[in-house]
């Protein structure tokens, strides 16, 4: 997809490769791998620098067991533990990564109104972050906020506008504790995002704050 302009910074990506970030994260980031080639291979020159460095580590002995009781981990362990192979995108609105939590395509999605024409479907991750899938009528606008952390928000389908830039169809925006933003859709479709948050959200309205225990954002 060569209209990407927006893009996950070296950070994350060393932490992705690293297997440090929230499952919540990990979607994000491996739904924008699939569909950005930029991306991908950033990713894949971080893993063979993370092999080189442990190529060139000192060997130490290692018991029989060693090799079971690592398969024993990594199948009884948290799924937040375990990185996300990226998968190449096919032609379709949910990309392979997260047609694997939505056990589907779109119309697999199980919405829930939120007012104003506005839709979410919460994903089931791990508790360190929360993850959504957001549809927003075109000329509709999230609420003003901000962020007590990180937020990532990645396009899926049509377009939305902020005070800092526009975002398509993979792009990535990258919200700190600095960013206060009124996302807007624009064009003629829905956008449909797919957001991650490690914090809850600052709304500035009376509104979406009494509303907020309730969306879970």
């Amino acid at each position: 997809m060569s209209q990407i302009k927006h893009h996950l910074n070296d950070s994350l990506l060393m932490a992705y490769s690293a297997g440090t970030l929230p499952e919540a994260f990990n979607l994000i980031v491996a739904t924008h791998i699939s569909m950005c080639d930029d991306c991908r291979a950033r990713m894949h020159s971080f893993d063979a620098v993370g092999g080189a460095m442990l190529d060139n580590g000192d060997t130490v002995q290692m018991h029989d067991d060693s090799l079971d009781a690592t398969l024993k981990l990594i199948s009884t362990g948290p799924k937040d533990q375990i990185r996300m192979a990226p998968k190449v995108s096919e032609c379709s609105v949910l990309p392979q990564p997260l047609q694997d939590y939505v056990g589907g395509g779109l119309d697999d999605v199980r919405w829930r109104s939120v007012g104003m024409g506005v839709k979410q479907a919460i994903l089931r991750t791990s508790k360190q972050a929360t993850v959504r899938l957001l549809y927003i009528p075109a000329g509709s606008a999230m609420p003003d906020h901000g962020h007590n952390g990180t937020e990532l928000t990645l396009v899926l389908q049509g377009a939305f506008q902020d005070e800092s830039d526009r975002f398509g169809v993979g792009d990535i925006e990258i919200a700190d504790q600095d960013m206060e933003h009124t996302p807007v859709a624009v064009g003629d479709q829905a956008c449909i995002c797919l957001a991650a948050t490690d914090a809850r959200l600052r709304f500035n309205g009376l509104v979406p704050r009494i509303a907020q225990p309730f969306l879970r954002i």
